[in-house]
């Protein structure tokens, strides 16, 4: 008994310290000091990081494979202030990824984009997760890989800006193909708008957009360059410190690149917050196009504009 007792002794320490490795691959076990050397050892593999609970002023560039990025206890990984490449605290550029149960706070760069999340490469999944108090949350696509981006149950808070040259906002997608918003919470924008998208497609269901503290904020969804898809079972409250208070969502405001007939907007509740400037108008068209409102409840707004 007691060679193999020896042998528990000497390779407790070395598990116990694999144990503490913040950063470790499901798949593997192996366990790392940073999250940067995690993803570089999972090369163009796929594998799952699971992030201990800690505050990390820690940032990656994906350069490869198909990773998700798992808080072990959802709410409790957080990464703050520090970016790779002056963009965000993770620079995707694999063949997939997936963000589950993070937090991303305190992102402020020199172009006005610090974000969360930069998105450049391969498809996108973001769950349980909060994006807090930063230039912008989610920004990216434009990429052919980048074909479907889905956010949901995540929360939006404090995110936005309009003084730098371009503006910064709560997600800022564009690609050729679908971006799904669902279960998600958006509050206390600090500029720009909530959700501005530019994607042929679009589905955006059951979440909350609330104004009330918001300042400087423009649109609640931006469809810049048109679209088609479902927006429905939304709520919005229209905030007293508007930057453009004109339009909640606002389809086509910059061009027409993607047809927007068979566009559903349905079944939203959408209200205004004590002192809010009257009489916008819920959905403002300026795609010409045949867009289908139906069961919206709105009060002190007007149901749809074409401009």
């Amino acid at each position: 008994m007691r060679p193999a007792i020896l042998l528990l002794a000497l390779a407790t320490p070395a598990a116990a310290q694999q144990a503490r490795a913040p950063f470790t691959i499901a798949e593997t076990g192996e366990g790392f000091a940073t999250l940067d050397e995690a993803v570089t050892a999972v090369r163009d593999s796929e594998a799952t990081i699971l992030i201990a609970p800690g505050t990390y002023r820690q940032c990656t560039v994906q350069q490869g494979g198909k990773i998700t990025f798992k808080a072990i206890q959802p709410g409790t990984a957080i990464f703050e202030s520090e970016t790779c490449e002056d963009k965000a605290a993770l620079v995707l550029r694999g063949r997939g990824s997936a963000v589950d149960g993070l937090v991303f706070r305190g992102y402020s760069v020199s172009d006005g984009n610090g974000a969360g999340i930069r998105i450049e490469m391969g498809d996108l999944l973001v769950t349980n997760s909060m994006f807090l108090d930063s230039q912008e949350g989610i920004l990216g696509g434009g990429h052919e890989t980048v074909r479907n981006i889905t956010i949901e149950r995540t929360t939006f808070a404090g995110l936005g800006q309009c003084e730098t040259e371009n503006c910064s906002h709560s997600i800022y997608l564009g690609l050729n193909g679908k971006v799904t918003v669902r279960n998600s919470r958006f509050e206390r924008g600090t500029g720009g708008h909530y959700v501005k998208i530019r994607a042929p497609q679009v589905e955006i269901i059951d979440n909350s957009f609330d104004d009330s503290s918001g300042k400087g904020t423009n649109y609640m969804i931006d469809l810049s360059e048109g679209g088609s898809g479902t927006i429905a079972r939304n709520t919005f409250v229209q905030g007293p410190n508007k930057e453009n208070s004109s339009g909640l969502i606002v389809v086509a405001a910059e061009a027409r690149t993607y047809g927007s007939n068979g566009l559903t907007v349905t079944d939203n509740v959408a209200s205004m917050a004590p002192g809010a400037p009257g009489n916008p108008a819920f959905v403002a068209d300026l795609s010409r196009s045949n867009i289908r409102l139906a069961g919206n409840r709105l009060s002190g707004m007007r149901e749809f504009e074409r401009r």
